[in-house]
């Protein structure tokens, strides 16, 4: 029997399914317009760009305007046994919460997030997302989002406080994404 570095019996945990390393084909609804906020990333954004084996997000606007998505975990994104690692969950309700600050026209970075786990989530689960501003008070933007599985359960909530950008802090920033892409600075704030 194999022991950890304390000669303590080592744990042993189940093998986890994997699932497919393709994700599903993208199913938004009928109301849902497909969308890309991060124009500044140029490819996609740290979680959104290249499809994987961990995730593959991708965004639309509802026809009430609210930011919606379709969220896959994959088994790079494992943490206990089969399940989402937490801090996946957070980095999709983070990237939602702000696309949805972007696409208002604030442009923002957060400052403080907090997420609620509800459920764990299973690997290779295809979820539903939604991201809103809950309200703006002069450069605080708060936000809200959460990932829901097909009949609508909750696996986690969460809410960000965003802080927008001071022209002195955002222009030297566009102006570098601008130079690497080699396009117009103006047009990296255009929405899609």
């Amino acid at each position: 029997m194999r022991s950890d570095n304390l000669g303590r019996p080592a744990l042993r945990l189940p093998t986890p399914m994997h699932p497919s390393l393709s994700p599903p084909e993208i199913t938004p609804r009928p109301d849902w317009v497909p969308v890309e906020p991060f124009q500044l990333e140029g490819q996609g954004s740290f979680l959104s760009g290249d499809e994987t084996h961990r995730l593959r997000v991708r965004y639309f606007l509802r026809a009430d305007g609210r930011l919606v998505g379709r969220a896959w975990f994959g088994p790079g994104t494992q943490g206990p046994p089969g399940h989402a690692h937490g801090g996946s969950m957070a980095a999709v309700l983070d990237e939602a919460m702000g696309a949805a600050a972007w696409l208002a026209g604030h442009t923002a970075v957060a400052a403080h997030l907090a997420t609620n786990f509800q459920r764990m989530l299973p690997l290779g689960t295809d979820t539903y997302l939604e991201a809103w501003i809950d309200r703006v008070d002069g450069r605080k933007v708060w936000t809200r989002g959460r990932l829901l599985g097909e009949d609508d359960f909750v696996f986690a909530d969460a809410e960000a406080l965003f802080v927008v950008l001071r022209p002195e802090q955002l222009k030297p920033l566009i102006e570098k994404a601008a130079a690497a892409r080699g396009v117009d600075p103006d047009s990296l704030l255009r929405k899609s």
